[in-house]
């Protein structure tokens, strides 16, 4: 049985595959010459940066499993495989704590300005006065998509002593936070974070309307996907004061343009989706991958 590698994966996770399968990696190689070495793979490892599409999966004569290391499957055409007999399997559980932790740590940023102090610095200025911050402590957080990785994240800001709202149409309880329609939260949260997938449902689930709703000088953060806010809202509002500051590790383009509006603001907290991008993460799902692959191969 032969499996393709698309995206680096960790280095112990590949040789424990090497232990039951023929393992060729791919992932040095370009993106769009992929299609061309699909065609006789059982089985298919992608992370987020190789996309799935109908033209890739219409090469593939024998594949019966892409892995998707990692939590969105949005880079996959998941009905069409599926279709042609493909199982498509991900790794939700391995990079919840990680992308948590990104999370936090942009709203610090974005509240303290550390992004602009950091630049400052290297300026040779000293703008003491004008980075006024905020304190979190007090401060109420919305939690759009109360999964693992919302789970996650109620769990640490409640350790900074903030309040926890969410809402989540398939969450009907919740030891961590109280639920509420998207309205309330959109009224009642001073920090706003995105943690769902991105779907024809969530697609621009927040856009202008919404964040003419939200408390003036409310924090947005999107840790998730990039289309789950459109991102000429979020430029809007960053223009006329309506949003405080944002911080983002999502983009509707990525990689994000060089000359990308969101670029020019100095309260704006940027990382080039990083969310699964530690050593921990990493090797978890790896892990899960090999976990995955075991079974599969075992049936």
């Amino acid at each position: 049985m032969k499996l393709i590698i698309a995206d680096p994966i960790d280095e112990a996770a590949k040789n424990e595959l090497m232990k039951l399968v023929k393992v060729e990696d791919l992932s040095d190689i370009p993106k769009d010459e992929l299609p061309k070495y699909v065609k006789d793979a059982d089985i298919m490892v992608v992370r987020s940066a190789t996309k799935v599409r109908r033209n890739m999966i219409d090469q593939m004569q024998n594949m019966k499993l892409i892995i998707r290391g990692g939590v969105g499957i949005d880079n996959i055409d998941v009905e069409y495989a599926r279709e042609k007999g493909i199982e498509v399997r991900n790794t939700p559980a391995a990079s919840s704590i990680t992308v948590a932790e990104l999370t936090i740590a942009h709203m610090l940023a974005v509240a303290r300005h550390i992004p602009y102090g950091t630049q400052s610095l290297k300026q040779g200025k000293w703008e003491k006065k004008k980075l006024k911050g905020m304190e979190l402590y007090g401060k109420t957080v919305g939690i759009i998509g109360l999964g693992r990785i919302g789970n996650e994240v109620a769990k640490r800001v409640q350790a900074l002593g903030m309040k926890v709202i969410a809402y989540d149409p398939y969450v009907k309880e919740s030891a961590v936070a109280k639920l509420v329609d998207l309205d309330t939260l959109l009224r009642e949260a001073d920090i706003i974070t995105i943690h769902t997938p991105l779907t024809a449902e969530t697609h621009h689930l927040i856009g202008r309307k919404e964040i003419e709703k939200m408390k003036d000088g409310v924090i947005l953060i999107n840790t998730a996907r990039g289309g789950v806010i459109d991102e000429s809202a979020i430029i809007w509002g960053l223009e006329t004061g309506k949003i405080y500051g944002v911080g983002l590790d999502v983009y509707e383009q990525e990689p994000l343009p060089a000359d990308h509006p969101l670029l020019k603001f100095d309260n704006v907290s940027l990382t080039p989706h990083i969310g699964a991008q530690t050593a921990a993460a990493r090797e978890r799902i790896g892990q899960e991958v090999v976990k995955i692959v075991r079974e599969f191969v075992s049936k």
